[in-house]
Formats: C-alpha cells, structure tokens, sequence
C-alpha cells in the first residue's frame, strides 16, 4: 500500500477520533453542568427559605421591642404627669399661703401707717411743749441758752472726770480680781522651774603674777612688750602697786579675755619676747573663736532652737563675754528663752518663736561696741541680715517698747526679760545711773499740777506722790497715779516694774478750850 494512502488514513482517523473526543467531552460537560445548576438551585431555595425565617424572626423581635420602649415610654409619661400634678398643687399652695401673707402684710402696714402718724403728732406736740418749757425755763432761771449751756459743760467736766476715775478702778480692780491669781501662779511656777545661777562679771579682769618680779618681765626692757601685747589685743595693762596682779582694762570683753588667757600662758610659760607674745596672742585669739562657737551651740542645744544660721551662732557666743549691769548676757538670754517657752505654753501662744525671740532678743550687744546703734537697732539688723522670720524680729525690736507690742510672743519676751533681769542680786547698776533714775523718777511725779511732794524708794522701784488736798479730789489722784505711770513708761528705761503711790492726806485741828 503506498504510504500517501497510509497518511490520508492516519488523517482520517486523526478527525474522527478528535470530533468524538470531543462529542463526549461536551456531553460530559452538559452533564456536570447541569448537575451544578440544580445544586445551585437547591441552595438558593434553601437560603430563600432561611432569610423568610430569619426576616420573620427579626420583626417579631423589633415588635416586641418597640412594645417593651412603648410600654416603659408610657409608664414614664405617667410618673412625669403625677409629678407635674403634684408640683401644680405645691404651687397653687404656695401662692394661696403667700395671698394671706401679703394680705396680713397689707393690714400690718396700714397699722404702722397709723402709728407712725400718731408718733409724728406727739412729736410735734413734744417740740412745742419742750420749747415752752425752755422758754419758762430761762424766764424763771433768768439764764440764757447759751449761759446755761456753759453751766452744763462746767458741771460736765466734773461729771467726766469722776466717771473717768470709776472707770479705772472698776477696770483696775477687774484686772486684779481676773488676772492677778492667775499670773502669780503661771510667774511662780515658770521661775521655780528655771532656777539658773546668777552671774555678775565686771569690765575688768585681775590676772594672778606668782611673784613681782614677773611685774618687770612682762613690762620688758623700755616697756617693749607690754606694749606690743596693748597693741595686739587692745586693752590696757594696768601695773600698779596690787601686789602679784595685772589688771586688764577694756570695755570689749573679748578682747579682754584673748588678752587674759595670752597673758596667763605666758606666765606659766616664763618665756616674754615680742615674737613669743605673737605668737600666743595669736593662739588665744583662735581659742577665744573656738570657745564663741562652742557656746553660741551650747545655746542653742540647751534651748532646743533648730534652724540658726551658723554665723548667728557665733554672735550668740560673743554674748558670753559679753556682761549687761554685770550680768552675763549669754546666761540671761539662755534664762529668758526658757521662761518665754514656758508662759507661752502656759497661755497658748507660739512656744517655738517665743523661745527663739528671748534667745535673739540682745543679740545686737555682742556688736554694739564695734558699731553705732542701740543694741536693739542692731538685733534687729542682724536678725533681718540671717533671714530670721518677721515675728521674731518684731519681738526683738519691741522688748525695750521701741516699738510698740503687736504679738502675745512681744509681750512675752518683754515679761520674760523682766523677770531675768529683775531677780534678786542678778545685776548691779552704777551709782551715777542709779541716783539719776532716782532723780528722773521724782522729776516726773513733780511735773504735774496739785503735787507737793514725791520720792523715789525701794531702790527706785516704787515712787510715792504727795498731792495738795485742796487741789486734787479723790477721784483726780486716780488720773494722775495713771498719768504718772504712763510718763515713765515713755521716758525712762529700768529693769522690772515702777509702782506709783499717790497719797491724798487731810487734817483738821481743833481746839477745846
């Protein structure tokens, strides 16, 4: 067989077999085609059944909730009409309460109206009964209204001046029967309670010699080294006839002291030489700062005052060479801080700044012999410079009354003070300020008018006035016993309290015959 033929073949049954592959492909393909629809069929009839029963589902649902908010919407609609209803009848009272009171109110005003009309009359009558009466008056009395006026005034002045005296002793008595009991109690408790020693020291230190002939060695040759140890710690050398003693001079009592512990060492040392006297006057000057320091802390400590500047401190410690009517101020400051702790907790004010003010109160005398200035002024300058607060700052610049008291802690400290400086043998004062005080004191009480006599006694703590009875009533020597107090209390400085006596004494003689 040719082999064109065989290829013709091939090609012929290539066709046929390709159109019935291709027959039963497209049947095959009918088929699952048709198996598909129907299943898609079947699933869209099966989500068409489920989605009417959810929608039936979810109306009713929205039915009954739109039943349930209906429901509560009417029930809160009732509730809001019973309270509005209830409101409505509390309103319609009110108003029926308020008509009866306005027409209570109505009534009550005419009734005022009335008598406010009939006042008027009475007082015009009253005017014109009184300005008859003053007519008759002057005409019977033959005064005039200005004549009498004078005579009213003149009558007055006397009237005042013996209320003015009733009142002070009604006041003064009621200061004593109040006060007195009580402030005795809480003085004599606080001062049995700080019973600190007393120390009085000079301006003036002996310095013990094991012999005279030390005398000459601490002159020197040519008095070289007694000048140069004045020059050192500037105070004098007093070498007289005092067998076995020095005597150093100096207003400055620190100077004083570097100069009496130098001079000691040196004597216990026998070495005198202007370097060797340098040389020690140093050292003592560093001691005497070492020993400020320790006892501004012991102070401190001893008060249990937290939060001084250090630098307070060591003005603190000046004070205690530092001596005030022979005093130690140092001791007297320490004194009056514990007593002000103490009255302030006995009446109730501030303890903590009562304390700090009597320690700080004469700070200003461990300067007041370099700078110019009272020792207030300067107290208050070196509080204000250490940032001390306001309160106690007033209390230092009012203890002296350089400034009036504001503050229970001012009149406190002011008390305190008193009391430290007043106590028995605790100060001694000089002869010239003492008969000066006596002298100002009897020159105050004589001042006045209707005095005949006055003297100062009691070492100046009491002055007793003898007034012209002729002159001066009963009722006027209260007037000028306060006066006189007051006066004093203004120009005077002194320790404790100034009592003033005013004594009015009448006699009359007769003679039986």
């Amino acid at each position: 067989m040719p082999y064109y033929i065989v290829i013709i073949l091939l090609v012929l049954f290539s066709i046929v077999s390709f159109f019935l592959g291709f027959l039963i492909r497209k049947k095959k393909a009918e088929k699952t085609i048709g198996s598909a629809e129907e299943f898609a069929a079947k699933i869209k009839e099966d989500a068409q059944k489920e989605g009417e029963s959810l929608q039936k589902e979810m109306v009713l649902s929205a039915k009954e909730e739109i039943q349930k908010s209906r429901d509560e919407l009417d029930k809160e609609i009732k509730d809001r009409r019973a309270e509005i209803t209830a409101s409505e009848k509390r309103v319609l009272k009110r108003e029926e309460n308020l008509d009866r009171k306005l027409d209570s109110l109505s009534k009550k005003e005419e009734k005022l109206n009335n008598r406010l009309k009939d006042a008027e009359d009475k007082n015009k009558r009253a005017d014109e009964l009184v300005q008859s009466q003053d007519d008759e008056l002057q005409r019977v009395a033959g005064l005039t209204r200005e004549e009498a006026k004078a005579e009213l005034v003149a009558t007055l002045d006397q009237v005042m001046i013996t209320e003015k005296a009733n009142r002070i002793k009604l006041l003064e008595q009621e200061l004593k029967d109040e006060g007195e009991d009580k402030s005795r109690e809480i003085l004599s408790q606080i001062m049995q309670r700080i019973a600190s020693d007393v120390v009085s020291e000079g301006t003036v230190t002996v310095v013990d010699l094991p012999n005279d002939d030390m005398k000459g060695r601490i002159i020197g040759r040519e008095g070289r080294n007694i000048r140069i140890l004045e020059s050192l710690t500037g105070v004098d050398l007093i070498v007289d006839d005092t067998p076995e003693a020095v005597v150093l001079s100096s207003f400055d009592p620190v100077r004083r002291e570097v100069a009496r512990l130098a001079l000691t060492k040196l004597v216990q040392d026998g070495r005198i030489h202007p370097s060797r006297i340098e040389d020690v006057v140093e050292k003592s000057k560093n001691e005497v700062n070492k020993i400020i320091v320790e006892e501004g802390a012991r102070a401190v400590q001893e008060t249990g005052i937290h939060g001084l500047h250090p630098e307070l401190q060591k003005y603190l410690g000046r004070l205690r060479y530092r001596t005030s009517y022979g005093q130690n101020v140092l001791q007297h400051s320490i004194e009056v801080s514990h007593l002000c702790g103490l009255m302030a907790q006995e009446i109730g004010a501030n303890v903590k700044i009562a304390k700090r003010a009597g320690l700080l109160h004469d700070i200003g005398k461990s300067v007041d012999r370099e700078l110019e200035g009272t020792h207030v002024e300067l107290g208050v300058n070196l509080a204000k410079r250490f940032k001390e607060s306001k309160e106690v700052i007033h209390c230092i610049e009012a203890h002296h009354n350089d400034v009036e008291p504001s503050t229970p802690e001012a009149f406190i400290v002011q008390a305190a003070d008193a009391i430290s400086a007043a106590r028995p043998g605790a100060r001694r004062e000089a002869l010239e300020s003492y008969v000066k005080r006596l002298e100002k004191l009897e020159e105050i009480a004589n001042s006045f008018d209707g005095i005949e006599n006055a003297f100062a006694i009691q070492a100046g703590r009491e002055v007793r006035i003898m007034v012209k009875p002729e002159k001066v009533t009963d009722d006027e020597m209260t007037v000028i016993a306060n006066d006189v107090a007051k006066r004093i209390e203004e120009e005077m400085q002194y320790p404790g309290q100034i009592k003033v006596n005013v004594v009015r004494e009448v006699r009359k003689n007769a003679i039986a015959k």
